[in-house]
């Protein structure tokens, strides 16, 4: 065991955690929409167990973790964790995780007891006004299962962002992992005794492994843990001064999540459910593509600021935005063309409603993946004010919008995917025109050329897409994994074969390591023995 975990937690390089991470990702979205899909299948959308209550009961846990814990665990914590790193400081890498984990313990503590006395409270009043008072009980129910949620997250939390900072990605690959699988299986062994209660009890048992997993990759780097706080630190203040600027930009996307849902159960029973099917797929490719290759990225990119080395920082800050929206722009076009298979895939049911809000939440996939890189220039620079900034004028215009776009004389329950799509859109264009103006250098003609020639690739991408959804389009006694898988994975993989090979014929250079890879695949010469 000892050997795995010195094994697992062998440092890596910039594409090997890029590629882990991906990897990882890509099967933890598979085990999430399989536990979506389950869901919808053993619960209706409507009704005294409707899974309104099941999504509306994890709002304000997420919003304590985001407000409170997750903005020290990344920005605000790794860019000083890697100074000292980068001198050797061990101790006091001890010293700072013991540090962090002791007082938001604390503080996470004070939020359950929270939520246990107010669950019910806080959810008609903030969350879901009109929820029945069955749905009211099992969402209640749900919310005090896992109010000790976001204590097991800050605490795994911490101990990965550590790993991360020395470059090593198993153990945060895989933790979020178990997490998924163990909601899957609460359907199967609670559904008949605690109904979708069960769901909860099932979150609270994943967040108890996702820790479990944590240890087990700090264990194997010799963490000394210290029960103290130790104020006197200047970079442990550091971090507290840092930390409020980034919380409350994670906890303003929590406010929209719950403004949102507010939004959507007062339009009718069911909305909450349909849309957060539609926002759970519209967030895979943006946590596939943009999160995991942003995170890979990240210590890197601290490391060279660290490094004094700012030409580093740009040379590479540049090559992983222009593969990014290389990436995310064939899975654009895929989710949009593809909208209603996707939908009555994991809905496993008509879904015009998912279909409709998941065609409007396209435009925020592009613009929250590109967010994702953008906005960790300014955390590596241990800027954390300026995306506050923006991400406060952003929520203003969020609630705004979506209060105008999802009146029922307007767009309904799409027009909160609608006000998604134009808030992302407004974030990464404040920001870059901010990095611009600190960096006139950054952004130049020939960033602006690529970006230009992969548009022009994403022309042929459209056109792909389309002419395969005329083929093979989606009937209405089309059901099942396998019909609309086949269809699906058809329509993807000639969308993103063009892709490639465009790319490759207009020599674009984010394509060359793919077809590079391929031919030594498929050139790779045969020993035959005689």
């Amino acid at each position: 065991m000892d050997r795995f975990i010195k094994r697992a937690n062998t440092r890596i390089s910039l594409g090997g955690a890029a590629a882990l991470l991906i990897s990882t990702s890509m099967f933890g979205q598979i085990l999430g929409f399989l536990r979506i899909k389950l869901v919808n299948a053993n619960f209706s959308a409507l009704g005294p167990q409707s899974t309104d209550a099941y999504f509306a009961a994890f709002k304000i846990p997420d919003f304590f973790f985001f407000t409170l814990a997750a903005g020290a665990l990344g920005v605000a914590f790794m860019p000083i964790l890697s100074d000292h790193i980068h001198r050797g400081d061990r101790k006091g890498v001890w010293d700072l995780t013991s540090s962090l984990m002791n007082l938001l313990t604390i503080i996470m503590a004070g939020v359950a007891v929270i939520i246990l006395i107010f669950a019910p409270q806080l959810l008609h009043y903030i969350v879901a006004p009109k929820l029945t008072p069955e749905q009211l009980h099992n969402a209640a129910s749900i919310m005090r299962l896992i109010a000790l949620n976001p204590l097991l997250f800050t605490l795994s939390g911490i101990l990965v962002s550590v790993q991360q900072t020395y470059g090593r990605f198993f153990f945060y690959a895989i933790a979020p992992l178990f997490y998924n699988a163990s909601i899957i299986m609460s359907i199967f062994v609670f559904k008949n005794n605690w109904g979708l209660i069960g769901l909860g009890l099932g979150a609270l048992i994943g967040a108890l492994l996702q820790l479990t997993i944590a240890f087990l990759g700090i264990a194997g780097m010799g963490f000394k843990y210290w029960p103290k706080i130790n104020w006197r630190s200047s970079d442990f203040r550091l971090i507290l001064k840092q930390l409020p600027p980034r919380s409350v930009d994670q906890g303003i996307d929590s406010i929209n999540s719950i403004v949102e849902t507010n939004f959507a159960r007062r339009l009718g029973e069911g909305n909450i459910s349909f849309y957060e099917n539609a926002y759970m797929l519209h967030t895979a490719p943006i946590l596939l593509i943009g999160t995991s290759v942003s995170t890979a990225a990240f210590p890197r990119l601290t490391a060279r600021l660290s490094q004094n080395r700012p030409d580093l920082f740009r040379k590479e800050f540049l090559q992983v935005l222009r593969a990014m929206v290389w990436i995310i722009m064939p899975v654009v076009v895929i989710s949009y063309f593809a909208r209603g298979y996707l939908a009555r895939l994991i809905f496993a049911k008509d879904a015009p409603e998912i279909a409709l809000i998941f065609g409007y939440l396209t435009g925020a996939i592009f613009f929250r993946t590109i967010y994702a890189i953008i906005s960790r220039y300014f955390y590596a620079h241990k800027d954390t004010k300026t995306p506050l900034f923006v991400s406060l004028f952003a929520i203003g215009l969020n609630i705004l919008l979506a209060w105008r776009l999802s009146r029922s004389t307007s767009y309904g329950v799409a027009g909160l995917a609608l006000a998604e799509s134009f808030v992302a859109l407004g974030e990464v264009v404040i920001l870059s025109l901010v990095m611009v103006v600190r960096d006139p250098k950054l952004l130049d003609k020939t960033f602006w050329g690529g970006i230009v020639r992969i548009l022009s690739v994403t022309g042929f991408s459209v056109l792909a897409a389309f002419i395969m959804v005329s083929i093979l389009p989606l009937n209405i006694a089309d059901r099942g994994f396998v019909t609309l898988g086949t269809k699906l994975t058809l329509i993807a993989g000639v969308t993103i074969l063009v892709h490639v090979s465009i790319s490759y014929l207009f020599d674009l250079e984010e394509a060359r390591p793919i077809i590079d890879k391929l031919k030594r695949i498929i050139l790779r010469p045969i020993k035959v023995q005689l």
